[in-house]
């Protein structure tokens, strides 16, 4: 276990830099899940109970900004240049899907399906080799649990009614490549580095099997018909 700054700037430039990369792109995704947000998800929607949980979650998710910022800045890296960059040009998580996102089915599957994934991605960096990253994982856990429950309970209402649920399958057509093409590109160098040094426990591939393996069944007790798992996909 690497335990703070003082250790983690002894370890070998391709940890520091494993981390740095991690860390850059972790909390680039935290403010852009701020902005969709406030900027794409809001306006969508005249539902007061569903701008209140808007707000609530672009709130938590610049705190979970703050924390990854933090992070970064005692190993000498500023991450507040992020602040200025707009959500429509930020190029290391957020996805062309994201920023299109027109309907309120595909609002649900953001986070029924985008925001698992990167759930997932994050029970991996709670056992993190450098102790900062785990450390600061629980609290990001824990509120992104309430982020994925909230996708559910929007895809299992629209379910309810045929109208609704063709609606759903129609947006799960979209996001379930979406979400596979989250944990990355298989095959990945970056991907094996993390694994050797334990800052992830899965490598690309792994991870995203495990992510099928769990969630397809879900939808499929929702009564939705999952996609190819290869049909529509960047990362293959």
């Amino acid at each position: 276990m690497v335990e703070g700054p003082e250790q983690f700037h002894r370890m070998p430039d391709e940890y520091k830099e494993l981390v740095v990369h991690q860390m850059m792109a972790h909390t680039e995704g935290e403010l852009s899940g701020a902005d969709d947000y406030l900027e794409l998800f809001y306006p969508m929607t005249q539902d007061p109970f569903e701008k209140k949980v808007c707000c609530e979650r672009g709130g938590e998710e610049v705190d979970h900004y703050r924390k990854g910022a933090k992070v970064l800045s005692d190993i000498g890296h500023d991450a507040a240049f992020m602040m200025d960059v707009p959500l429509q040009d930020r190029s290391l998580y957020a996805t062309e899907a994201v920023k299109r996102i027109d309907s309120w089915p595909e609002r649900g599957f953001f986070s029924l399906l985008g925001e698992a994934a990167v759930f997932d991605i994050l029970l991996e960096m709670s056992e993190s080799s450098y102790k900062p990253i785990a450390e600061m994982c629980p609290g990001v856990i824990r509120e992104e649990r309430v982020h994925v429950a909230h996708g559910l309970r929007i895809i299992r209402g629209l379910c309810q009614t045929p109208e609704g649920k063709a609606q759903a399958q129609t947006a799960l057509r979209r996001w379930w490549p979406v979400a596979l093409d989250v944990f990355g590109r298989s095959g990945s160098k970056r991907s094996q580095l993390y694994v050797k040094w334990r800052l992830r426990k899965y490598t690309n591939e792994q991870a995203r099997d495990r992510f099928i393996e769990a969630t397809a069944p879900k939808l499929r007790q929702l009564g939705l018909e999952v996609p190819d798992n290869h049909e529509n996909r960047r990362f293959l």
